[in-house]
């Protein structure tokens, strides 16, 4: 068989690379984010989202990240933890979240989501819609004259 090129080798690696694709978050990977601290963590944040952490968090943001926690204890690899539900649309989303499962409140009812690393430093409600779009272009009763005379 034929040597390879230099230029075949660095395809073929720049291809393995890309099956195995890294999540970062502001050039730093998952195992980075869990080991910060929180300072060094709202450091790496929105400045919306840092003047909320820096003006500190309630009791109810706390009682949900125990409530993820507890969820998220004493599962094997790859299960699915059980959803917790909230009201809180406006908690922000941290690493520790990462892989729970969070039933959000729609304002009729609970929407499952399962937290990704792509959400880290998102609110909660922006991945529970409230409303129902509506569909254009159906007709419906009333909406001309002849749908008046139906027998």
């Amino acid at each position: 068989m034929a040597e390879k090129t230099q230029q075949q080798i660095e395809a073929e690696e720049r291809k393995k690379r890309a099956a195995v694709r890294k999540f970062t978050f502001r050039g730093m990977e998952l195992e980075d984010l869990l080991k910060l601290s929180n300072e060094k963590l709202i450091e790496h944040l929105r400045a919306r989202q840092r003047r909320r952490f820096n003006r500190g968090l309630k009791h109810k943001y706390q009682r949900l990240m125990t409530k993820l926690r507890k969820a998220k204890k004493g599962l094997e690899p790859g299960a699915k933890p059980a959803p917790v539900k909230t009201h809180l649309r406006n908690a922000i989303i941290t690493p520790e979240m990462v892989g729970s499962v969070v039933g959000i409140h729609s304002g009729r009812g609970f929407t499952n989501v399962e937290i990704k690393f792509d959400m880290i430093g998102h609110y909660l409600g922006e991945f529970s819609i409230t409303y129902k779009p509506t569909t254009h272009g159906k007709p419906g009763v009333g909406a001309t004259k002849s749908s008046a005379h139906t027998d």
